[in-house]
């Protein structure tokens, strides 16, 4: 499987640093969709439409890891090309810490085949990021009845 990258500056050194890890730690093969160095000025939609459209020609084959300051924009460029589903990540989601941090991305890989990770790259740490990321890669789509009627519901809608 290959895992597409891509960022705009906000997410620029976290993007840097998890295609790292994906490539040497986890051993994916990975494409980087840019940005290819900090531009502070530059935007998102030029990025993520790359990863979005190479995930779009092999929906269950790719997987696509996007960042920005929230990961909420990545999130809706990349789901706007037919057969993505972007999840949103943005931390442990608790105050409390009563919730892993994967098990937000777990649940959208296990029941929605979730096929790009959005990161809120300002608003999670390196190792949130990695666990992430982990999960998203390793999370099995469960392929429940129920679930495979629900995505090809949404696959009809324009």
């Amino acid at each position: 499987m290959k895992v597409y990258f891509a960022t705009d500056h906000a997410g620029f050194e976290l993007k840097e640093a998890l295609r790292a890890f994906v490539a040497h730690e986890l051993e994916y093969e990975v494409e980087d969709c840019g940005a290819h160095e900090f531009v502070a000025e530059d935007d998102y939609p030029d990025y993520v439409a790359k990863a979005a459209r190479a995930v779009s020609s092999d929906p269950t084959g790719a997987r696509a890891v996007v960042l920005g300051g929230s990961g909420q924009g990545e999130a809706i460029v990349a789901n706007r090309f037919p057969g993505v589903r972007a999840v949103v990540f943005y931390g442990a989601g608790s105050a409390e810490g009563e919730q892993e941090a994967p098990s937000v991305v777990e649940v959208a890989r296990e029941h929605n085949d979730a096929n790009v990770l959005s990161l809120g790259a300002r608003l999670v740490t390196l190792t949130e990021a990695k666990g992430a990321v982990r999960a998203f890669l390793e999370t099995p789509f469960s392929g429940a009845p129920r679930h495979v009627r629900r995505i090809e519901k949404i696959d009809q809608y324009p």
